[in-house]
């Protein structure tokens, strides 16, 4: 061998390591490849689990919130219950009075002061009852607008419930891939073909299993917002129905004052009211002027506009809770707390201007406040007199 082959064979020997070595890298660098991708399919494969994690952990939320709404309904049954039990003694108490005025009636050896008095204590314990009811009438109404707020709450439950599983469908297959792909090379190196068949076949059914419970979440969330809309319209009707039970009860059908009764009512209350505040209230008892002339002249029909463009006027003018009562006829009481004399009889100068430019009659006013120890009865009585005298000062 010369000199030049022995170079060459040299020159060969060196590089077997080095293709060796590089082969060597080759292999670990795919193997690493391989790796990498095997870790990322788990990945995607534990994020999609993770997902369906959230979307299980969102139904539970869904699921809580709709028994609080069943909670809640139940809670406005039992009220409504309360206060149709409550309705019906009213209405035993109402009979026993009417039953005692029919008594009274027939005492004719009793003499006059004892069946005024027995029928006075009858007529108190009527209206006690009128006031309770009402009161129940209140509360009902109460509970059917806390119901009308429970069905919309379900009702977005609902929505959220199908939106969830609408969204954990359309992931499902995207998922079963993943999965499949991540799954599939370590399984085939760990077990054998028949074994991984079994498993993979297992797989397929647990995926169709969480598929038809997809589906059965997002029917039962549809048949959920069903029937809370069907709540909601049912306590809607119902809450309007109690208002207009309620306004009928104690709003002057002509005028939207209160009626008399009810009207004594509110004006002790806001009695009460001034008293744990600064003491001051007013009552103001107005009468309007010319009213028989009104109706003689141009008819019932035009004295009922004139009363209308009163009560109108009075509700413009005052505050939206201050009390204004038709207390009979063309008479009415309006109360204001945390006022003085010459405030209210401001504002009723404005109210008498008001009614006269609209109708062409004035409106006579008698003032009269609130003094320590008085009760309604006594500054109604004191007004009315200041009415009167009012009355006479003006020719009216």
């Amino acid at each position: 061998m010369d000199r030049k082959d022995l170079g060459k064979a040299e020159d060969r020997m060196v590089a077997l390591p080095i293709d060796a070595e590089r082969s060597t890298a080759d292999a670990n660098q795919g193997a690493d490849t391989r790796r990498d991708d095997a870790e990322r399919s788990e990945s995607d494969a534990d994020q999609g689990h993770d997902t369906d994690q959230t979307g299980s952990d969102a139904d539970q939320t869904g699921s809580d919130a709709d028994q609080t709404g069943s909670d809640a309904d139940q809670t406005g049954s039992d009220a409504d219950q309360t206060a149709e039990d409550r309705d019906e003694a009213d209405a035993a108490r109402d009979q026993r009075a009417a039953d005692e005025d029919q008594a009274i009636a027939d005492q004719r050896d009793a003499t006059a002061e004892g069946a005024q008095e027995a029928y006075e204590a009858s007529r108190l314990t009527r209206e006690t009852t009128r006031i309770h009811r009402l009161a129940t009438h209140e509360a009902r109404a109460r509970s059917a607008g806390a119901r009308v707020g429970t069905a919309a709450e379900r009702d977005a439950t609902s929505a959220t419930r199908d939106e969830t599983a609408r969204r954990r469908g359309a992931r499902t297959p995207a998922i079963d891939r993943t999965t499949a792909a991540s799954e599939a090379p370590v399984a085939q190196k760990t077990v054998s073909d028949e074994e991984f068949d079994t498993i993979e076949a297992a797989v397929a059914r647990a995926r169709e299993h969480i598929r038809a419970r997809a589906e059965a979440d997002r029917a039962r969330a549809a048949a959920d917002r069903e029937r809370a809309s069907e709540d909601r319209a049912e306590a809607a009707r119902e809450r309007a129905r109690l208002q207009s039970e309620l306004n009928n009860a104690h709003l002057d059908d002509l005028t939207g004052a209160f009626r008399r009764e009810m009207g004594r009512l509110a004006l002790t209350h806001e009695i009460d009211h001034a008293r744990r505040g600064d003491g001051r209230f007013v009552i103001a008892f107005v009468d309007v002027d010319g009213m028989k002339t009104v109706n003689d002249r141009e008819g019932h029909a035009a004295g009922d506009h004139v009363l209308r463009t009163l009560v109108s006027a009075m509700r413009s003018n005052l505050r939206s809770f201050d009390p204004v009562v038709r207390y009979g006829g063309d008479e009415f009481l309006c109360g204001l707390g945390g006022a003085d004399l010459e405030e209210v009889k401001r504002r009723f100068a404005l109210i008498h201007r008001a009614v006269q430019s609209e109708v062409g009659v004035g409106i006579s006013v008698g003032f009269a406040a609130l003094a320590p120890g008085e009760t309604l009865d006594d500054v109604t009585a004191k007004a009315d007199a200041a009415l009167l005298e009012s009355k006479k000062g003006r020719g009216a």
